[in-house]
């Protein structure tokens, strides 16, 4: 198992608030995180960092080596209601940080099996020679007007109100997450990513990337030099997982 993980400010924006973190618990147990904070210039940052940090420390505190998928998934919806509710008290504290918040997307890699928990619109995908899947489902106004036939995914990329998100990391009291399982075989690769990729680039073009490029380990440094060439407008957090 090989990660490989890039951030990037994007060609407009001056600060980056997007977060990564890799944590490679043994040698078949791998974490990954990645938040795309807002709130401001102040606070967007403050809160994907602090998010991160507070999810990946508790995981790395509670962890045993032999978990189950079920312990796993418990897991990783206690590190969410932990980084929920430190980046919400932080808000309330302090004036600078109020209505701070963040996404995240994380993935517990155990081996062949697979644990993804998602708050918000950045994405976890799986990708191999048999296509790409996407495994997060958005929570934003956007994916809601889609489900209900309102809009068609294409015209949803381009949609005035694609920004705005339904949950999100400290915004409330509680935050409510998702939570997947999946197998993967030899080979597969899971990609994190903020949604200053997805922006730029639709799912047939990352997988083209992904399984096509030359060497995996460059691949996350090809996904960022295609979206700043189209103008990449947000920033930009791809975290890629060889299985």
């Amino acid at each position: 198992m090989q990660c490989w993980g890039m951030t990037d400010p994007g060609c407009v924006r001056s600060q980056n608030q997007d977060t990564y973190r890799v944590e490679q618990l043994d040698r078949n147990n791998l974490l990954c995180v990645v938040c795309d904070g807002m709130g401001g210039a102040k606070s967007g940052n403050v809160a994907s960092s602090l998010a991160a940090d507070v999810f990946v420390e508790e995981i790395r505190q509670t962890w045993k080596a032999g978990m189950d998928a079920d312990a796993a998934e418990q897991m990783l919806r206690g590190a969410v209601k932990l980084a929920n509710f430190t980046v919400f008290d932080q808000a309330q504290q302090l004036e600078e940080f109020s209505g701070m918040g963040t996404t995240l997307v994380a993935a517990m890699v155990q081996g062949r099996e697979v644990t993804v928990v998602n708050v918000g619109d950045s994405r976890a995908y799986c990708v191999g020679r048999g296509g790409i899947r996407r495994i997060t489902r958005d929570h934003s106004l956007v994916q809601m007007m889609v489900d209900r036939g309102e809009l068609t995914p294409e015209r949803a990329r381009t949609y005035p109100g694609k920004n705005y998100i339904t949950r999100a990391i400290g915004t409330e009291p509680v935050a409510e997450c998702d939570v997947f399982r999946l197998d993967v075989e030899r080979g597969d690769c899971l990609l994190l990513c903020s949604d200053g990729l997805t922006n730029m680039m639709d799912d047939q073009e990352i997988l083209f990337e992904v399984v096509h490029g030359i060497n995996k380990q460059y691949c996350c440094q090809r996904l960022l030099d295609i979206a700043k060439n189209r103008g990449a407008p947000d920033n930009v957090t791809s975290v890629l997982v060889l299985i």
